[in-house]
């Protein structure tokens, strides 16, 4: 098929069609017009196969995660995502997999009203590039570069689960329960918090998504701010499915090194009880892990206030990942 067809077949025809696109797909450049009063946050990601997903991932899948994390970065800042573009590297023409690769695309687009306006196909390894643009009250966007000494480090959700999905798919070890499913769900179908970061506008100092691992994005938040933290290892929220990796033989430290489960990690100068409160509508919880402090660097501890070693990074994509 040509790819002026192959762009008119999947990609022209979307379900989102949103009134500040002027022009989309079908000319050299789309036209949109931004809102008055507001910032346009703008994020990119690539992700390539054997690297951001498994050989052999379900299409769909694919097409979710490529959006998704994409999402999550628009939920770090507190934007709300609007339009998005696309570049597609891919062996050859596969209709089967073009369409479930569409489906997973546009069914996460449709849910947060993200309308693709946009990009490029061509042949070559599968990856795929995505930009998303969102907006955001000017002066209200989420940084990394304002914690304070004192205030609260959180969490959404729980951690690790991402982590434990890969394993079983690469068979590092076997469950046979439920939870096996659950955890692979984690890893393929992430949901990026993006209700959660438009709270979080109001009540949060810094942010930032847990994509290479929570030590190493919280790093970030205190590189940027000037300060370190303290965070207790044994409160990091873990789901009930990634405590049965554990008990199956899993490990437990992946919650602190290992991505892909796109959390927020966020401070805030509040307390759980509140936050909890202020995130009910966004269908998620808050868990405090730990507070920032003047020194530089994560000091980890257990309940006891006892040091836990730990020294390993997240993910470093020129680098070696260390789970």
């Amino acid at each position: 098929m040509p790819e002026f067809q192959l762009i008119q077949t999947y990609f022209s025809r979307q379900p989102v069609h949103r009134a500040d696109v002027d022009i989309g797909i079908g000319d050299d450049a789309a036209l949109v017009s931004p809102a008055e009063d507001m910032q346009l946050a703008v994020a990119a990601d690539v992700l390539n196969e054997g690297v951001h997903f498994p050989a052999g991932t379900d299409a769909r899948a694919i097409g979710h995660k490529a959006l998704a994390v994409n999402l999550s970065d628009m939920a770090a800042m507190g934007a709300e995502p609007s339009w998005f573009t696309l570049t597609l590297s891919m062996p050859g023409e596969d209709k089967d997999w073009l369409e479930g690769f569409c489906q997973g695309l546009y069914e996460l687009a449709s849910r947060y009203n993200v309308q693709l306006i946009g990009g490029d196909t061509v042949s070559g390894p599968l990856s795929i590039g995505i930009q998303v643009c969102g907006y955001v009250p000017r002066g209200t966007a989420l940084m990394r570069n304002g914690a304070r000494v004192g205030d609260n480090v959180f969490v959404t959700g729980t951690l690790g689960d991402a982590a434990a999905g890969l394993a079983l798919h690469d068979q590092k070890l076997c469950m046979d329960d439920s939870s096996a499913s659950l955890l692979l769900n984690r890893l393929e179908f992430p949901e990026p918090r993006v209700e959660a970061g438009m709270i979080l506008r109001d009540c949060a100092t810094a942010a930032i998504d847990i994509s290479d691992g929570l030590v190493a994005d919280l790093g970030h938040i205190c590189e940027m701010s000037g300060c370190g933290a303290t965070i207790d290892a044994e409160r990091v929220p873990a789901s009930e499915s990634f405590t049965r990796f554990v008990e199956a033989g899993g490990d437990r430290r992946l919650q602190l090194s290992f991505g892909d489960d796109y959390e927020l990690c966020f401070t805030s100068e509040l307390d759980e009880v509140e936050l909890n409160q202020r995130l009910d509508d966004a269908g998620c919880t808050v868990t405090c892990i730990g507070t920032i402090t003047g020194s530089s660097g994560i000091r980890l501890t257990d309940h006891n206030g006892k040091e836990v070693g730990f020294d390993e990074t997240g993910f470093e994509h020129f680098g070696n990942r260390t789970t």
